[in-house]
């Protein structure tokens, strides 16, 4: 129901637009144009334009739009949409060129789509094939841009991991074997960003990045006093279902895993007190905890929510609900959010759309308040930006 739903995800969006008035805002968003590309991407271009002209938006007097719809490129298409909106009280914002390696002053609203590849102004790459044979057409990657707004330089990387294939081999070990793939995606990604060929900044990356909870330790906590029962495919003995049942109560069923079935009988574990019980098993940041930092969370999974509108707070019963969508930060960079203010109030990191149907992900946000020259030495806050 695209209509309907963009309907929604904007008001929803406006709503926190309203409420924290950003100068600067970045937008990210995977998947563009969903799965059927060519049906969608008509949706795609009413959806750019009502955010350019909107009036909600309206004191947002520059922009810069990067969409890669190139889905018959399937060597580089990713699906990603980096979007930058800057209001109009800001003076002298600069946006890198990594070709010619300089800043250059943003001014006017632009798009670009098609082929990212040849715009100077960002980075693009799709993971290799290699990464995750099984998913033939994975459109998995990151979009990198570099920014110097009030001589503070940072990074902001649109990424997006890899998806557990199966619930049944994702329950085999702990962690799982997607944990790996994407254990090595994200390395790949933050080795990228900190090599030789630029100057060091702080960076910020965010999007679907896929973790989830450690699925055999949920399991066996959701499940501690249940009997299970393993059913086998016929032909080939290849274990196809999983029920777990309660020893007593009339054997009732609590879980039943398929490779896209996690139907856990009481969905209010997900959601009580925002889910807090289940975060002792979201572990895979853990592994980045030198390089990456994240603010707490106080809001519940992000996925995999019901698409159908009128269950705005319903979880399908496809996956382990998980906290998929994220904003992580360089050490440096929190270093740089959180000396900006003395009040961290200030600093708020929240779902969007808590009792909307936003689409199977809520969206999440990051607000705060960045000082004049905070990401540079006194000595250097006027070397920032080498200026086209």
């Amino acid at each position: 129901q695209p209509e309907n739903l963009q309907k929604n995800w904007l008001r929803e969006f406006y709503q926190v637009v309203h409420a924290h008035k950003p100068h600067f805002m970045a937008l990210h968003c995977q998947e563009f144009g969903g799965k059927n590309y060519e049906a969608s991407m008509s949706h795609v271009d009413k959806f750019v334009k009502e955010l350019l002209s909107s009036d909600a938006m309206k004191d947002y007097n520059r922009a810069r739009v990067y969409l890669d719809e190139n889905y018959k490129s399937q060597e580089h298409f990713t699906a990603l949409g980096s979007f930058y909106f800057l209001h109009e009280s800001l003076k002298n914002i600069y946006q890198f060129d990594f070709k010619a390696k300089k800043y250059k002053k943003v001014t006017g609203k632009e798009i670009y789509s098609d082929t990212l590849e040849s715009t100077p102004m960002l980075e693009k790459e799709k993971f290799p094939q290699d990464y995750f044979p099984e998913c033939k057409w994975s459109r998995k990657g990151f979009i990198r841009t570099r920014w110097c707004i009030t001589d503070c330089a940072f990074d902001l990387v649109n990424i997006h991991l890899f998806h557990d294939a199966s619930n049944l081999i994702a329950w085999e070990t702990s962690p799982s074997v997607y944990s790996g793939i994407r254990h090595k995606a994200l390395g790949y990604v933050l080795d990228r960003i900190i090599d030789q060929r630029f100057e060091k900044v702080s960076y910020f990356v965010f999007g679907d990045f896929n973790f989830r909870l450690d699925a055999k330790a949920v399991v066996e906590t959701l499940c501690a006093k249940a009997t299970m029962q393993t059913i086998r495919a016929a032909d080939t003995n290849e274990v196809v279902k999983l029920i777990f049942r309660e020893s007593d109560n009339d054997r009732k069923v609590m879980l039943q895993l398929e490779k896209k079935l996690f139907d856990y009988f009481n969905q209010d574990v997900f959601r009580d007190n925002n889910g807090t019980a289940l975060l002792e098993f979201d572990r895979e940041l853990s592994v980045f905890k030198d390089r990456l930092y994240e603010l707490d969370i106080s809001f519940p999974p992000s996925y995999p929510y019901s698409e159908d509108s009128n269950q705005g707070k319903q979880y399908m019963n496809t996956r382990c609900p998980a906290w998929c969508d994220r904003i992580l930060m360089s050490h440096s960079a929190k270093e740089l959010i959180l000396k900006s203010e003395n009040d961290e109030k200030m600093v708020i990191y929240d779902h969007i759309g808590p009792n909307v149907c936003m689409g199977d992900h809520k969206p999440v946000f990051l607000s705060f308040r960045i000082a004049a020259g905070a990401g540079k030495p006194i000595a250097n806050v006027h070397k920032c930006c080498v200026v086209q």
